[in-house]
């Protein structure tokens, strides 16, 4: 019996030590295989911006991931889409409406965290804004002027802004002279600022947090005579019903302790790399927010949505 008892102690013994060093040899494969993971964002602001605001925080991943991890900076979000669809691109940054169009074209991916405003919220809104010294008061007083949309994946910068115009039985290309996708949210605050547009439509958070506050914090929206302009400058004439916060999503087929590593080192980067995590929001967002694909159900609505406007307009 007592030979037993420690054949079988033995067994367990055996058994717990396998267990343990699992996870790790796990880690050390995933690891082997993915010696660099490349993470995509797409800018809201300049490349270089871009660049800077993100450094910090992709330094901080690749120590907490222990594997490197390098950044792509995308020129728009069709080229985050097809990286992720051809496995070239394993985390990106994407907009909700981005996010959902790689959903719906194909592409394997899963959201595991999106950014929480200051004010504890999940969702953001599609402003669309005039000059201050513009007559313009409603979409009513535009028609036949310019218009400055972001890009065509973009939630606040044409999806959301076309399902807005919609309800207001406003067929865009129609109804304004000129529609014109300028490249960016930043682009398109400069073409109003510029008058290259009369109306343009951009991210709004709250009245102290948006695009526009951002890039007039740091000086980059100026008067022809070179002064810089402030929030009052700008109008805003149309807000749309809340949108929930940009994803950021992985591959669906990269190792699931891969991918519990890669969402934790996000979760816990408020904690472990403060001043890398502020940088990403210039302080302005609370710690991320888990999420699931469900979480973007109604944004997927709202695309199928925007693919049958463009077809009946074809």
């Amino acid at each position: 019996m007592f030979t037993r008892r420690l054949a079988l102690a033995a067994g367990f013994a055996a058994a717990f030590a396998g267990t343990a060093t699992q996870a790790p040899v796990q880690a050390q494969d995933w690891k082997a295989k993915y010696p660099e993971l490349v993470f995509a964002v797409v800018p809201a602001e300049n490349a270089s911006g871009v660049s800077e605001r993100y450094a910090p925080f992709v330094e901080y991943l690749s120590k907490e991931l222990g594997t490197k991890v390098t950044l792509r900076v995308a020129n728009d979000y069709a080229a985050v889409i097809e990286g992720q669809r051809n496995g070239s691109i394993h985390i990106a940054g994407y907009g909700p409406a981005s996010y959902s169009r790689a959903v719906v074209t194909g592409v394997k991916v899963e959201p595991f965290c999106t950014t929480r405003n200051n004010d504890g919220t999940v969702g953001y809104y599609s402003v669309f804004y005039v000059r201050a010294d513009s007559p313009y008061q409603s979409m009513d007083d535009l028609k036949g002027k310019n218009l400055g949309l972001v890009d065509p994946n973009s939630t606040s910068g044409n999806n959301v802004p076309r399902f807005v115009l919609n309800k207001m039985k406003i067929n865009p290309e129609s109804y304004f002279s000129h529609v014109t996708y300028t490249g960016s949210h930043e682009n398109a605050v400069i073409a109003l600022q510029q008058k290259t547009v009369d109306v343009a439509a951009n991210w709004w958070n709250a009245d102290d947090d948006s695009n526009l506050t951002r890039m007039l914090t740091k000086g980059m929206v100026k008067n022809a005579d070179g002064t810089p302009m402030k929030k009052e400058d700008f109008r805003i004439i149309v807000k749309s019903d809340l949108i929930i916060n940009s994803p950021y999503a992985y591959l669906s087929d990269l190792p699931d302790d891969m991918k519990a590593a890669i969402k934790q080192a996000f979760l816990d980067a408020d904690k472990k790399d403060p001043e890398a995590f502020k940088k990403l929001s210039d302080g302005k967002n609370k710690p991320w927010e888990t999420v699931t694909n469900e979480d973007y159900n109604k944004t997927i609505e709202l695309i199928k949505f925007v693919d049958s406007l463009r077809k009946k307009g074809s």
